[in-house]
This record gives C-alpha cells, sequence and structure tokens, in this order.
C-alpha cells in the first residue's frame, strides 16, 4: 500500500471532481468512477428520474444491489470450494493411511 497520495480529476455526468487518493488506486478510482458515470448516465437517459441527488441514490441503490448479488456467487463458490477441499483432504488422508498399514 503506498503512503503517497494523488488528486486523480474524475468526470460524472459532465461534472469534474478531484479525488485524492493513495498512488497505486489510482488505475481502481479511475475505472470506478468511469462505471458510476455509466451508470448514473444511463438512469438520466431513461427520462423518468430527475435530480442529481436522486440519479445518484438510485445508482448507488443499483450498485449496492450488484455488489451484494455477486456476494451470494462469491459466498456460493467458497462454500463449494470449501467443500472440495475438505473431500480432498479426506481423500489424502485416506490414502495415506493405506500406505500406512502397507508399509508395516
Amino acid at each position: 500500500m503506498s503512503d503517497k497520495n494523488t488528486t486523480v480529476s474524475v468526470k460524472i455526468l459532465e461534472k469534474e471532481y478531484q479525488v485524492a487518493c493513495p498512488d497505486d488506486e489510482v488505475d481502481a478510482l479511475t475505472a470506478s468512477a468511469r462505471y458510476l458515470d455509466e451508470q448514473m448516465s444511463d438512469i438520466r437517459d431513461t427520462g423518468k428520474i430527475f435530480g442529481l441527488d436522486r440519479i445518484a441514490v438510485m445508482a448507488a441503490l443499483n450498485i449496492a444491489n450488484e455488489y451484494l448479488n455477486n456476494q451470494g456467487v462469491v459466498n456460493a463458490a467458497s462454500t463449494l470450494v470449501d467443500t472440495r477441499v475438505e473431500a480432498l483432504t479426506q481423500r489424502v488422508g485416506k490414502a495415506l493411511a493405506e500406505q500406512k498399514q502397507l508399509n508395516l
């Protein structure tokens, strides 16, 4: 983690923002700002929601929903990996026990 901060200029809905972040997080910040801009632009372009604050809240809700849905996928994958590791550990333990029996 870098101790040095950089000020990055990002554009969201045609408005420029200056944001300080660690040097090693500039790319992530830029990508996040680009994603937020895309989400907010999509919401604005539907013409159903007016006002920057409402657009921002809707974008935040959509992004939070995506995050939580992805967390569910990650948790399910993690459980699957844990199950596979446990099964492989048992197989290795059994194989070692059988090998030990043969060597006696």
